[in-house]
């Protein structure tokens, strides 16, 4: 074979490879919005400025974009993904370290698109899969609301992210393999309230991110798996759908009551990510509110719980047998409270037996309740649990988790509830 012949597979293939890096360009290249000067706050309208306010706390924005102990919006939190931790950035308008030299449509791009100012693309730890379908007019809003922040100066930190998933270019192919932007349309055989429900929790609010399970490339799985349960910060978002656990029915008016206080006589406290999104419903316009517990007590009016509300066991003595040192501990640093008749059933905390993490097909919230607490989200004068992830050993934890479920739970047995506990403690950090 001539030298000729011999080189041209080799010339073919770095064809094919300069093609492929060419075409790979043109994908995820995306140009530079130009800076401008911050915007003056006194040139938005007040109005225009409250109703970003309130849509802000629809979306719970302030809970990704500000550290345990930092300036709202100024960045810093850290969000777990399966590879590894990314840091919510700085959305204050500094000038330097947040957004106050982008204009609207840098705003808009990085809201609905998922691209930065400078082109780069964004991790989808950023909701912008359902910010997409926000309208014009809500972007406006926002954008007023944020540019009137005080401005603060803050680097968050780097992203800790398994190589090569650092370079953001390719979030572009994720993009292609899953994004599909496009807007929302309203149903027209369904009521104002309805829709508009479904436009705040399908976009703002995404409920579905944390509710709805995600596949290997943490893509989010919709349609027959929409709202089937989910994770989020070490917890689990138990369904919304027709699967959802509750032992009692949702209903909008016991969801509206939920939303605005972070607590149900019917159901239980807002715990762990929920307690920060019932913090800031409960500032949110109260229409808003009550249009998203119409959607989504829609969503579960197929619910077991929807149709009969079962009673509720109490197998004291058959779980005292099975969990004798559960029992016991459960006895010295829990039944105060829990009992019936408790003061603190009296002040307005559900009844165990109640509370949906005992109904779920996995001991996690019940575990991580344990582990650290539960503080009243809205109300300070609501009634507390202290946190036992320091008092108690995983051993301990898991002993009063098997008696609680053997006693109160109306599913299959949890397993291997103490490297359950091991692991919950891990992610909860």
């Amino acid at each position: 074979m001539s030298r000729s012949l011999r080189a041209r597979p080799a010339a073919l293939l770095l064809g094919a490879a300069l093609l492929g890096c060419a075409l790979f360009f043109l994908l995820a290249y995306r140009p530079a919005i130009a800076e401008v000067a911050r915007p003056d706050p006194r040139s938005f309208d007040p109005a225009l400025v409250a109703r970003g306010a309130d849509l802000a706390r629809v979306g719970n924005c302030v809970s990704c974009h500000q550290s345990s102990g930092g300036r709202p919006y100024a960045g810093g939190y850290r969000v777990k993904t399966p590879f590894g931790a990314i840091y919510g950035s700085n959305i204050t308008p500094d000038p330097d370290t947040g957004i106050g030299s982008w204009s609207r449509a840098a705003f808009d791009r990085a809201l609905r698109r998922g691209v930065g100012r400078d082109g780069s693309h964004l991790y989808p730890a950023f909701p912008y899969t359902h910010y997409a379908g926000v309208t014009d007019a809500d972007v406006t809003a926002l954008y007023a609301f944020l540019m009137t922040r005080p401005a603060v100066r803050a680097v968050p930190p780097a992203n800790e992210l398994i190589p090569p998933l650092g370079f953001r270019p390719l979030l572009a192919g994720w993009k292609l393999l899953f994004f599909r932007p496009e807007p929302l349309r309203a149903d027209p055989a369904r009521s104002a309230a309805w829709n508009r429900g479904r436009y705040l929790g399908e976009t703002l609010a995404h409920c579905s991110a944390c509710h709805s399970p995600r596949g290997l490339l943490q893509q989010e799985k919709g349609g027959d798996r929409a709202y089937d349960g989910g994770w989020s910060g070490g917890w689990y978002a138990p369904p919304i759908n027709a699967r959802s656990p509750a032992v009692r029915a949702w209903t909008p008016e016991r969801l509206e009551a939920y939303l605005r206080t972070g607590l149900s006589v019917h159901h239980a406290a807002a715990a762990g990510p929920m307690g920060p999104v019932t913090y800031n419903l409960a500032r949110a316009d109260a229409a808003d509110v009550r249009a998203l517990a119409t959607y989504y007590a829609w969503w579960m009016r197929d619910a077991p719980a929807a149709r009969t509300e079962p009673a509720l066991p109490d197998r004291r003595a058959a779980a005292t047998r099975a969990h004798p040192a559960g029992a016991r501990l459960y006895a010295g640093a829990c039944a105060v409270c829990h009992e019936p008749g408790a003061p603190m059933v009296q002040a307005g905390r559900p009844v165990l037996p109640l509370g949906t993490p005992l109904h779920e097909d996995n001991p996690r919230d019940t575990i991580q309740i344990i582990l650290q607490g539960l503080r009243p989200p809205v109300s300070a004068s609501r009634p507390y649990m202290p946190a036992y992830s320091d008092a108690l050993s995983d051993a301990q934890v898991a002993e009063i988790v098997g008696y609680l479920q053997a006693r109160h739970g109306t599913g299959p047995a949890w397993k291997d509830l103490t490297a359950a506990v091991a692991k919950a403690r891990e992610e909860g950090e």
